[in-house]
C-alpha cells in the first residue's frame, strides 16, 4: 500500500517536473547567448576583454536589483504567473539586442542584457525554490540535478543555434547578422510564457511556511528575522561564489579558444557542459541513497579545486580541456548548496529564497574580474580567480552548513 502511495505521488510530480525542466533549459539558453556575444562584441566594437565581459555583468547584476522584488511578486501572484511574467521580460530584452546591433552601441547591449537578466531573475526566483520544495528536502539535490542537465545543455546550444542560423563562424560574424536568430528566440520565449501560464503547475509551500503551521519547523518557529539563520547566510555567500566560478567555466570557453587561436572556437563551448552533465547524472544516481547532499558538495569541491589547478598549470594548448574538471566540480554545488541553505527556514522560506536569488549576482562580479585579469595577466592565469572561490565552498561543505543558532 505504501509503495502505491509513493508511486502515485511520484507520478503526480512528473508533469510539473517536465515543465519546470523546460524553464531551466530556457534559463541556460538565455545565459549561453552571452558566451557568443562576448567575443563578437570584442571584435566588432574593438573593446577590451574586461569591457566585453560587462554583458555578463549586466545580465547578472539584475539579480541584485530584482532578487527581493521577485520574491514579493511570487508572494502576490504565485510561482506560475511569475514564471509567465519572466518570459515577457526575456522577450523585451532579446528584442533590444536588435537595435543594439544596428547602432553598434555597447551601452544598448548592456541595457538589453540587463533586461534579459531581469527576466532570468524572476524565472530563477520562481523555479529554484519551487523545485526545492516540490518533494522531500533530502532529495532536492536529485531533482535539481535533473534540472541542471536541462539548464547546462542549453548553454552550448545557444551559441551553436546562433552560429547555425547565421551560417558563419563567430570570427566572421557582423553585428547585424544576429537579427534573424533573435527574432526566432523572441517567438519561442513568448510561446514558453504562454505555456507557463496555462500549465497545470500546483502551487507549493515549504514545511512550516504557513503562519499557522510553525510547529512543522521548530528551528524557525521562534526566529524573528532571516538574519538569524547563519547556515543560510553562509550559503548565500557560497552560492554567490559558485555562480561566479561556474559562469567563468561556461562563459569563457569560446573566448579562451579564440585567444588560443583554435579553429571554430564556438565548438569548444561543449567542454564545460560535458563535465556538468556527468556530475548531474552522478547526483541523480547517488543522492540521497548513497551519499548526502553535504558529502556530495565536499567531494565535488575537491574535484573543482583540482580542476582549477590543472587549468592554470598545464600547457596552454591543452589547458582548455581541463575546464571539464572545473565544471564537473561545479555540477553538484548548486543542487547541494541550495537545499543545505534552505533547510529549516519554515515561514522564512520565501525571504531565504530571495537572498539566494540575489546571490546569483556573483555571475556579474567574478567573470568581470576574470576579464580584467585576462587583460593584465593573460587568459590562462586569469583562471586563478577560481581557486580561492572553490576553497570557500569546500569550507561551507565541511562546516558552514552545520552552523545553527539556538
Amino acid at each position: 500500500m505504501d509503495s502505491t502511495i509513493i508511486s502515485k505521488s511520484n507520478k503526480r510530480y512528473v508533469y510539473p517536473l517536465m515543465i519546470v525542466g523546460v524553464m531551466f533549459f530556457a534559463i541556460g539558453f538565455a545565459l549561453g547567448i552571452n558566451s557568443y556575444l562576448i567575443p563578437l562584441l570584442k571584435q566588432s566594437l574593438n573593446i577590451s576583454s574586461g569591457e566585453s565581459y560587462m554583458v555578463l555583468a549586466a545580465t547578472f547584476s539584475a539579480f541584485l536589483v530584482f532578487g527581493y522584488p521577485a520574491s514579493l511578486v511570487i508572494g502576490k501572484i504565485g510561482y506560475k504567473k511569475t514564471m509567465a511574467l519572466s518570459f515577457l521580460m526575456f522577450a523585451i530584452g532579446f528584442y533590444l539586442f536588435i537595435p543594439s546591433a544596428k547602432n553598434e552601441s555597447l551601452i544598448l547591449f548592456l541595457v538589453a542584457s540587463f533586461i534579459s537578466g531581469m527576466g532570468n531573475t524572476f524565472l530563477q526566483a520562481s523555479v529554484n525554490p519551487y523545485i526545492t520544495i516540490l518533494g522531500p528536502i533530502e532529495s532536492a539535490a536529485k531533482r535539481m540535478s535533473f534540472m541542471g542537465i536541462a539548464n547546462k545543455l542549453a548553454w552550448p546550444i545557444a551559441p551553436l543555434f546562433l552560429a547555425l542560423v547565421i551560417g558563419k563562424s563567430v570570427n566572421d560574424v557582423q553585428l547585424m547578422d544576429i537579427n534573424l536568430p533573435f527574432y526566432i528566440i523572441i517567438v519561442v520565449f513568448i510561446f514558453l510564457g504562454v505555456l507557463a501560464l496555462l500549465a497545470p503547475l500546483p502551487e507549493v509551500k515549504a514545511k512550516g511556511e504557513e503562519e499557522d503551521s510553525a510547529d512543522d519547523c521548530p528551528y524557525a518557529a521562534n526566529k524573528t528575522s532571516i538574519w538569524q539563520f547563519p547556515h543560510l547566510l553562509l550559503g548565500v555567500l557560497a552560492l554567490f561564489i559558485y555562480v561566479g566560478v561556474e559562469t567563468v567555466s561556461l562563459g569563457t570557453l569560446i573566448d579562451y579558444a579564440e585567444t588560443l587561436n583554435l579553429p571554430n572556437p564556438e565548438l569548444y563551448a561543449w567542454i564545460a557542459p560535458i563535465g556538468l552533465v556527468i556530475g548531474y547524472i552522478s547526483g541523480i544516481i547517488l543522492i540521497p541513497k548513497y551519499i548526502t547532499q553535504a558529502l556530495a558538495l565536499k567531494i565535488f569541491s575537491y574535484i573543482a579545486i583540482l580542476g582549477s589547478l590543472m587549468v592554470v598549470f598545464t600547457p596552454a594548448t591543452i589547458s582548455i580541456y581541463f575546464i571539464v574538471f572545473m565544471a564537473l566540480g561545479c555540477s553538484l554545488m548548486w543542487p547541494a548548496i541550495w537545499p543545505l541553505a534552505m533547510t529549516d527556514l519554515g515561514k522564512f522560506t520565501k525571504a531565504g529564497s530571495s537572498l539566494m536569488v540575489i546571490a546569483i549576482v556573483g555571475g556579474a562580479l567574478i567573470p568581470l574580474i576574470y576579464g580584467f585579469m585576462k587583460d593584465s595577466f593573460g587568459a590562462q592565469n586569469a583562471y586563478w580567480i577560481t581557486v580561492p572561490c572553490f576553497l570557500y565552498i569546500l569550507y561551507y561543505a565541511l562546516q558552514g552548513h552545520k552552523i545553527r543558532t539556538s
